[in-house]
């Protein structure tokens, strides 16, 4: 029965897959040694062509996350290991840590932990004292499993907080989100919100924020993608849920392709579908559904930075379930705009 299985969901790919011509990836990373999950790109603003994609590799005792160049390579130095269970990872620029310094920075997940890590980037020098515990309130173990993550900077403040969803959690308030405060005793994160419905369908992994029209974006998996005000102050009514008929099942991760004004695109993978579905970023209308051969895709990540002459307009990178990840330059995506 087991070959059975294996045969038939090998044909089921296949079939989905011949719906749609194949964009092949610029690159493929080298292996994970676990469970490829959540990637994120940094950028090199000094130099762009040595930037760094890093993505989470999911296991219990022995969990990372890996940096890789753009060539695929890992990077072992820039690499953190022996994490229990990282799943999703997010970058985000210039965090002050006091007036006169400033740092990138990189936040995951600590499943097993019921915390999130803070580190510096590129030096990847932990900024957290261990972790910072989320959902503290809960008595509920399942609850306090913290999954997904995003990061919003303030465009009018500067100050940044991350938005964390859970393996489980209720109909109403299934988001947290937390502010980074650094101060002369070192750095917290303060709790600032409760947010966002979840239908109790699947449940709640892949989150985006879209810092520049203050949007942040999450898959409730089994029904549609949520959309609310990313800045607490704006309150915490949600604004739109949408593109559910799109999918086949399990929507998941989610990335923003941000151009000029509000053009751009939402993408969204529809993970047993093996597709990814774009809506255009000004309205949230669908605009077209991709193959770009990776099977099951959890997480995914976009910049529209030039990132040297492998990738002049952008790069989309994507997890991929054989333990890895795909770079697509954004030419191959025909989405500039």
């Amino acid at each position: 029965m087991k070959y059975l299985y294996i045969t038939l969901l090998v044909l089921t790919i296949v079939a989905c897959k011949k719906q749609l011509p194949e964009i092949k990836p610029t690159v493929i990373t080298e292996k994970l040694p676990h469970d490829s999950d959540d990637p994120a790109i940094w950028i090199n603003k000094q130099d762009p062509e040595k930037s760094i994609v890093f993505g989470t590799d999911k296991d219990e005792v022995n969990g990372g996350v890996y940096a890789f160049d753009l060539d695929g390579k890992l990077i072992k130095e820039k690499s953190i290991t022996n994490i229990n269970y990282p799943n999703n990872v997010d970058v985000e620029y210039d965090f002050k840590i006091n007036d006169s310094t400033k740092t990138d920075i990189l936040v995951f997940s600590e499943r097993e932990k019921h915390q999130l890590r803070l580190f510096s980037v590129p030096d990847l020098k932990p900024l957290d004292n261990g972790g910072f515990k989320v959902f503290e309130d809960e008595t509920d173990v399942e609850m306090k499993r913290p999954m997904g993550i995003s990061l919003y900077k303030n465009p009018k403040n500067g100050n940044i907080s991350v938005i964390v969803s859970r393996k489980n959690g209720p109909t109403e308030n299934y988001l947290h989100q937390y502010e980074f405060i650094s101060d002369s005793l070192g750095i917290k994160a303060n709790l600032v919100r409760k947010f966002g419905k979840f239908s109790g369908n699947k449940e709640i992994e892949a989150i985006a924020v879209d810092d520049t029209l203050g949007y942040v974006y999450y898959s409730d998996e089994g029904v549609g993608i949520r959309k609310y005000y990313a800045n607490p102050e704006q309150g915490n009514e949600e604004i739109k849920l949408f593109g559910g008929e799109h999918f086949k099942d399990d929507i998941e991760g989610i990335a923003i392709a941000t151009y000029e004004g509000d053009k751009g695109y939402i993408i969204v993978s529809d993970q047993q579908d093996h597709t990814f579905n774009f809506f255009k970023r000004s309205d949230n209308m669908f605009v077209k559904k991709l193959n770009l051969g990776t099977l099951e895709t959890d997480g995914c990540d976009v910049t529209t930075t030039a990132l040297g002459t492998k990738y002049p307009n952008g790069l989309f990178v994507s997890m991929n379930d054989e333990k890895d990840f795909f770079l697509h330059a954004l030419d191959s995506l025909k989405i500039t705009e």
